[in-house]
């Protein structure tokens, strides 16, 4: 949708102040939230991502936690590369090439423009994975993205594992579960069949760009919107209007354990 479609959908404009009026209805303040968002859902927004950062900063406070994944999918193993491909004989120049992964430099890939302008945000850090980082502020921000290891980056040293501690919550606003981050800590921990392959990505170390590789497994989102349609059939979870689209709220540890268990029976 470009921004004249936009500016016809919306009746008055949205901003701020009527963002965080709308976020009030989910009661986030305190909360640890990992957002998933498509800002052109929500009308024409003034201030556009950065009034959407703002306000849920607003709405969830400094006592509580604002996640974003920050992933640079094009900091990683070339031959995995399809969206586009290149081609063979690139790949050990890109290896060789590609400068080193850093988190106040390396742009995200991918995810539109708030995770992008979220990440360089006063006071948000951003985890060090170099291909699967996730952007934080407030309360726990330090906690949840230190120490993200390069193997099995969505897994249990990861963000989204230790956002499952602290009994955190997953805000979808204006987009479906494919999106949803968080259910890949499921793949990890269900019973059922599952490829390791080995990636890679350029840090730095020594002040030097190292190609360095690591284990993860093969992801396979196609089933997300499956499990989360399955999951709101069956479970209770709060819904707003923010803007001019749908918000939905979720208990991270609940739809989880509902993943691991529903890819386990898709697996006998």
């Amino acid at each position: 949708m470009n921004e004249k479609e936009i500016i016809e959908k919306t009746k008055k404009p949205i901003t701020k102040k009527s963002l965080v009026n709308d976020l009030k209805q989910l009661n986030l303040k305190g909360e640890v939230v990992i957002v998933h968002s498509a800002l052109s859902k929500l009308g024409w927004v003034c201030g556009g991502a950065v009034a959407l950062i703002e306000a849920l900063q607003e709405a969830v406070t400094e006592e509580g936690t604002l996640i974003m994944p920050a992933h640079s999918s094009d900091f990683s193993e070339p031959k995995y590369w399809g969206n586009p491909p290149v081609p063979k004989e690139w790949y050990q120049t890109i290896r060789d090439e590609m400068p080193a992964y850093r988190p106040e430099v390396t742009p995200t890939r991918g995810l539109g423009v708030t995770p992008e302008i979220f990440r360089k945000f006063p006071n948000v850090v951003r985890s060090d994975h170099p291909c699967l980082s996730f952007a934080a502020w407030g309360k726990e921000a330090e906690a949840i993205t230190a120490d993200h290891k390069l193997d099995y980056a969505l897994g249990e040293n990861s963000p989204l594992a230790k956002i499952y501690r602290r009994k955190g919550k997953i805000l979808l606003i204006g987009v479906r579960h494919e999106s949803n981050t968080s259910l890949h800590l499921a793949e990890y921990r269900a019973e059922h069949e599952i490829k390791i392959k080995i990636f890679g990505s350029s840090i730095l170390k020594g002040g030097k760009n190292i190609w360095t590789k690591y284990q993860d497994i093969e992801f396979n989102d196609d089933l997300f919107p499956a499990i989360g349609k399955e999951y709101e059939s069956e479970y209770k979870y709060s819904t707003a209007k923010i803007g001019l689209t749908e918000a939905k709220l979720f208990d991270q540890q609940e739809m989880v354990d509902f993943a691991v268990d529903w890819l386990e029976k898709l697996g006998k």
